[in-house]
């Protein structure tokens, strides 16, 4: 997998690229509400917040929320877009978090797990910072559990290049049970439609996906003209659901 350095590239585009619809914000935090305790307020951290597409709004729902994210330009960003009371964003990464430990509830990796180089550390480091059965969103594409954006097939190798981004999930829970986690559940969630095709094809053509630095130039050309082609054909057409998934870990001790 070519590396993404954020602070170069993506940044000042990511925001608009991966934007969610206020629906699929929506499903994503009650997937989120439904494996974590009832009370609030609860403490969490988004590891891997980028630019902030879920840390405002984990904490308007649960309670305080620090973004954890290695990239300064994306950190900067994420802070330009909304000052909310109850968010902070640090400097750090999966393997080392300026935290404490024992210090939050839950923590939510949204598409980051897939960038984290020492895997194994980053179990440790993840499972130091959470209480006794905090618990640990991991929303990953995994290779043998890997979802088809209709998109996708106008590529090249589309599907194999982008499952290659993954690890199966077998391997990530044993990376997990190793550290000492449990799985406390594995599910998916389907995902409301992103707008129109000819939205998406906008958002797209900025290319912040991590599948995208994988092809050449050439690939990329012919995958476009191909994608553009479809979408002209229809593009008012709402761009379909499809499902998504979502592991969610516990750390040992009470929940």
């Amino acid at each position: 997998m070519r590396r993404v350095d954020y602070d170069r590239e993506q940044y000042r585009d990511y925001a608009r690229g991966r934007a969610l619809t206020e629906r699929q914000r929506e499903v994503w935090i009650g997937a989120f509400a439904a494996v974590l305790p009832e009370r609030r307020p609860l403490d969490g951290l988004d590891v891997g917040s980028g630019t902030g597409r879920f840390t405002p709004a984990l904490a308007e729902e649960f309670g305080p929320v620090i973004g954890v994210d290695p990239s300064v330009r994306m950190r900067e960003v994420a802070q330009e877009q909304s000052r909310h009371p109850l968010v902070r964003y640090l400097a750090g990464s999966a393997e080392d978090m300026p935290v404490a430990s024992g210090s939050a509830d839950y923590a939510l990796m949204f598409l980051s797990w897939h960038h984290v180089q020492e895997k194994e550390r980053a179990a440790r480091e993840l499972a130091r910072v959470l209480r006794p059965g905090g618990r640990l969103l991991l929303r990953a594409n995994f290779s043998d559990h890997h979802p088809r954006p209709w998109w996708l097939e106008h590529f090249d190798r589309g599907f194999e290049i982008d499952a290659a981004l993954f690890q199966p999930l077998h391997e990530v829970i044993e990376i997990f049970t190793s550290a000492g986690w449990r799985v406390a559940r594995f599910g998916t969630v389907v995902q409301p439609s992103s707008g129109t095709r000819e939205e998406v094809l906008r958002r797209l053509r900025l290319r912040t996906l991590s599948f995208f630095s994988q092809l050449g130039p050439e690939e990329l050309e012919e995958g476009f003209r191909r994608l553009e082609r479809a979408v002209a054909a229809d593009p008012g057409a709402p761009a379909p659901e499809f499902s998504d998934t979502l592991l969610t870990l516990e750390t040992p001790g009470p929940s």
